[in-house]
């Protein structure tokens, strides 16, 4: 029997909207057991996030600076390490800007999907592209999300074999 998305997904998919704060986000990452969100317009997959992405918005060649996730608008007390160039920059300001920003600005749009009927080596393939490095495969079913595989999916499957 050869294995397919739908024997290896998790079926409830955590999701965010595209309106959703980043601050909001990052924080609901910094809670869970996962990195990355499907990002869901409605019914339609429009993009997906992760804990990097969101980082990526704060980030500059120059200097790292630790930012307490839990001054407003954060809801809890944890810290990311940032890069944030001095010289141009109001640390209060512009880290409170970047956290109200909508989490359309810090996703990616161009997000590769399965479906349920996609084979385990398929899977393997998209996984381990170097030129992508994707961590996670939305599994759509008639355009509707119905579940996630993940690369620790893949390798929970090899284990168990």
């Amino acid at each position: 029997m050869t294995l397919r998305a739908r024997d290896l997904m998790t079926g409830e998919v955590a999701t965010v909207g595209p309106d959703e704060e980043v601050g909001d986000v990052l924080g609901r990452l910094a809670r869970a057991e996962f990195d990355g969100y499907p990002v869901l317009d409605g019914d339609d997959l429009v993009g997906i996030v992760t804990r990097g992405d969101i980082l990526r918005l704060f980030r500059s060649e120059e200097r790292v600076v630790w930012i307490p996730i839990g001054v407003p608008p954060f809801s809890e007390t944890l810290t990311y390490a940032i890069d944030l160039p001095f010289d141009d920059l109001d640390l209060g300001i512009d880290v409170a800007k970047q956290a109200q920003r909508p989490i359309r600005e810090a996703m990616t749009e161009a997000v590769v999907t399965v479906g349920p009927e996609t084979e385990f080596d398929r899977l393997v393939e998209l996984l381990t592209e170097e030129e992508r490095d994707i961590n996670r495969l939305p599994v759509l079913d008639d355009g509707a999300l119905v579940g996630i595989v993940t690369r620790q999916d893949l390798l929970r499957a090899l284990r168990d074999g």
